[in-house]
């Protein structure tokens, strides 16, 4: 049997033993936590299983909660809409997609126009319910407080600089690296990204022009697209659009589709030094996004853009593409043959972890875990594969901010994002023990006794294989780790604090390169 296959049929069997154990555990954890939802099925079974620790209860002090429980419980229901709005207020101009079980809940409701008492069962959302990781919201994860007094002078201060006949664009950036708020936001990527000039005056005209020469760039180029040369493209395209934030239902809309295949189609006719290559997708979203909530009042994540105008349609679309086209004017070294500058941040991010943690690299080198197995995709997608989209957009404020924000800054923040997550890494040592039920080392767990050195039954040397046979289990486990982060979770203070590091690494570091040159 040929080495190679001997390894990766001993790899699954060995692997499968693992995942079974994790999923054991998760159904022990599972099983020994309860679910406050399932607090009212299992009343009954709870009451009479718990009866004789009732009874030591003080009378008076039982008394006394419950009745407390029922004024509570009778407030909540004469003011239900505190906590859920009425179909009323609704906007008009946002279509809620709903689920069956809420539009027969809303027959229901037409046809007895009698409103009931609110049981379990009908405590549905108004909304489809998105996933956390999908929603948008630029709030913190945890829930925003109303808007605080520093955060409304904040927005006053912004709405003055855009104001003034010519914007102090550096003014605008110092505000705008902490975050740009949310009402404020389109013009002000508008402006950072060199889109829209700082005169006034001058900006409708502007706006105006470059929409007009997008869509004569769609009249010119977008039907080639059915051209033999131009099939792999657009093919490539097609096939990609629905990936994109595939947890999201508004980039799953048509309509949004087809925004996207014109933008992406378009800009890759227009540089053929990079063409179109994968990841570039993403790029859009942040952007289509902001000039999407100039419309939108909350959940962009649901809104249905066929209830916006032709025109509205045609301003977003066009502003996407000329912001994107920006953006990518500063990195399309990433996308061009053989993506030289992915090559060339990846050695640098090397090269500055060696330096800030050399635990955690020494740790990787150990492992053979090469950092461009798990960084390529963090530099050739800005992060927007690690974070929710709701950070991507706050991590952009600053981006646009910082002098090459997207090429140079972005490296402090990937190296600022690795160490987030040493602890994890390094704790990954012992995963191969924990993982092999007892085996401490792959080639015992192997039947093995041979070193690096020795051969199998003729076959190839195992130092030759280069496959990091030694660690298999703990490299896998690194990796997966690498590329699974965990920042679900992820909010305005996160980010906020990722940016802290990696200024303050790009402080320590970009005025000194050989602090991490070896």
């Amino acid at each position: 049997m040929p080495l190679s296959s001997f390894i990766k049929d001993r790899s699954k069997a060995n692997v499968l033993p693992v995942k079974s154990k994790k999923a054991s555990s998760f159904h022990e954890f599972a099983r020994s936590t309860s679910d406050a939802w399932d607090i009212g099925d299992d009343e009954d079974e709870d009451f009479t299983s718990s009866s004789s620790s009732l009874q030591t209860l003080n009378s008076k002090v039982a008394k006394a909660t419950a009745a407390q429980v029922l004024e509570n419980h009778s407030k909540m229901r004469v003011k239900p809409e505190r906590t859920q709005p009425a179909l009323s207020d609704v906007p008009t101009n946002c279509k809620v997609n709903k689920s069956s079980s809420e539009a027969q809940l809303s027959r229901m409701s037409e046809e007895t126009c009698v409103r009931t008492p609110l049981q379990k069962q009908q405590s549905l959302p108004l909304r489809p319910v998105i996933p956390l990781v999908a929603r948008i919201s630029d709030q913190n994860a945890s829930g925003a407080p109303p808007m605080t007094v520093r955060e409304k002078t904040r927005l006053e201060k912004f709405r003055q600089l855009l104001s003034s006949h010519n914007t102090d664009l550096d003014e605008l950036r110092k505000c705008s690296w902490p975050g740009v708020p949310r009402e404020v936001r389109p013009v002000t990527w508008r402006l950072l990204s060199g889109y829209l000039p700082a005169n006034m005056e001058r900006r409708k005209l502007t706006l105006q022009r470059k929409r007009e020469e997008y869509f004569g760039f769609i009249q010119q180029y977008y039907d080639s697209r059915n051209e033999e040369h131009h099939q792999d493209t657009y093919r490539q395209i097609h096939i990609d659009i629905p990936r994109t934030n595939p947890l999201i239902p508004l980039f799953q809309q048509p309509l949004v589709q087809e925004i996207f295949e014109r933008i992406l189609f378009i800009w890759a006719i227009r540089h053929p030094a990079s063409g179109y290559v994968q990841g570039i997708n993403d790029l859009v979203t942040p952007f289509f996004v902001v000039f999407l909530s100039e419309y939108v009042e909350e959940d962009v994540e649901n809104f249905d853009v066929t209830n916006l105008s032709q025109d509205v349609l045609r301003s977003i679309e066009a502003d996407s593409f000329w912001c994107m086209s920006k953006l990518l004017d500063g990195i399309q070294d990433n996308y061009t043959f053989a993506q030289p500058g992915i090559q060339k941040k990846v050695k640098a991010l090397e090269e500055l972890v060696s330096r800030i943690d050399e635990q955690v690299h020494n740790h990787f080198r150990k492992y053979e875990v090469e950092y461009l197995q798990f960084a390529f995709r963090w530099m050739n997608n800005l992060l927007m594969r690690e974070l929710p989209l709701r950070c991507t957009i706050r991590l952009w404020d600053t981006y646009q901010s910082e002098p090459e924000g997207f090429s140079h800054f972005h490296l402090y923040v990937c190296a600022a994002f690795l160490i987030k997550w040493r602890k994890e890494i390094l704790d990954e040592e012992d995963f191969q023990g924990r993982g092999l039920n007892g085996w401490t080392n792959t080639s015992s767990f192997l039947g093995l006794s041979f070193g690096r050195s020795e051969s199998y039954s003729g076959c190839l040397l195992l130092s030759d294989c280069n496959t990091g046979w030694e660690h298999p289990f703990l490299q896998e486990g690194l990796l997966m780790l690498l590329q699974n982060l965990p920042t679900i979770h992820w909010g305005n203070e996160e980010i906020g604090l990722l940016l802290a590091e990696a200024y303050r690494l790009k402080y320590m570091f970009a005025d000194a390169p050989n602090h991490y040159r070896r």
